[in-house]
C-alpha cells in the first residue's frame, strides 16, 4: 500500500491475535486500510468480526500483533508505550456508545478537561469550550451536569470533546446505538460535517444500516478480514 497525502490513518498488513489456552484467536488477519481526510468511512460486519479491535488499533488503544499503523505518516507501531498517549491526544478524537462523560463535571468542564490535556489552559480553554459547544448546539447546557441532559445531548458533548484540539481523525464506536433514530440522525449529520466541512477523517463502527446513506465509503469486515469495500 502506498502512502497517501490524504491519509489521516494508514493500516498496513495488520493482524491481531488474542492469546488464549487454545493457542490464540485471530481477531484481525492482514488488514490494509486508509482513513482519508474529509471522508466518512463506516466499518460494518457481524458481532465478533474484528471491527472494534481494528478501531482500537487505529486509535493506538491496542497494539497489533504484526503490521504497521501510521498516524499522519508516523509509524506508531515503532513507538514506546509511554509515547503513545501524546500521539493519541494530537491526532485522534474518540466518540463512544456510552458517551464516557465525567458525571461530577459539568458539560463545559468535560470539554475544558479535554482541552487542558491538549495543552490549552484556563481562560483559553473556557472560551474554546464555549465555541465547541456552540458548534454542537449546546451553549445553553454549559453549566448542566450529564445527569441533567438527554442521551442525544450527551453524545453531542462527546463530539465537542472529541474535536477539542483539532485532531485529524475522529473514531466512533457505535455512536448511535443508545439513541433513537431521530437523535441518531442528528448526531451522524454532525459527524458528516466534521469530515466534509472541517476535513477530518471520520471512522464509524456501526451495525446500523441506516447510516450507510451518510457514508463516503463502507468497509465490511468478517472473521478479521476485509471482505468488501
Amino acid at each position: 500500500m502506498e502512502a497517501s497525502i490524504e491519509a489521516a490513518i494508514e493500516v498496513r498488513g495488520v493482524t491481531k491475535v488474542y492469546e488464549e489456552a487454545d493457542g490464540g484467536t485471530p481477531a484481525l488477519a492482514g488488514v490494509d486500510l486508509v482513513a482519508r481526510k474529509g471522508e466518512v468511512m463506516l466499518l460494518m460486519g457481524p458481532s465478533g468480526s474484528g471491527k472494534t479491535t481494528l478501531l482500537s488499533i487505529m486509535g493506538c488503544l491496542l497494539r497489533p500483533t504484526s503490521g504497521r499503523v501510521l498516524l499522519g505518516g508516523v509509524d506508531v507501531t515503532q513507538m514506546k508505550e509511554n509515547e503513545l498517549p501524546a500521539m493519541r491526544l494530537k491526532n485522534i478524537g474518540f466518540v463512544f456508545q456510552g458517551f464516557n462523560l465525567f458525571p461530577t463535571l459539568t458539560v463545559g468542564e468535560n470539554v475544558e478537561l479535554s482541552l487542558g490535556l491538549k495543552g490549552i489552559p484556563g481562560r483559553a480553554a473556557k472560551e474554546e469550550a464555549h465555541r465547541l459547544l456552540d458548534l454542537v448546539g449546546l451553549t445553553q447546557k454549559y453549566g448542566a451536569f450529564p445527569s441533567d441532559i438527554s442521551g442525544g445531548q450527551k453524545q453531542r458533548v462527546a463530539i465537542a470533546r472529541a474535536v477539542a484540539g483539532s485532531p485529524g481523525a475522529i473514531l466512533a464506536d457505535e455512536p448511535t446505538a443508545a439513541l433513537d433514530s431521530h437523535t441518531g440522525k442528528a448526531v451522524v449529520e454532525m459527524m458528516v460535517g466534521l469530515a466534509h466541512r472541517d476535513g477530518r477523517a471520520v471512522v464509524i463502527v456501526t451495525h446500523d444500516s441506516r447510516l450507510v446513506e451518510y457514508a463516503d465509503r463502507v468497509v465490511r469486515i468478517e472473521d478479521g478480514l476485509m471482505v468488501a469495500e
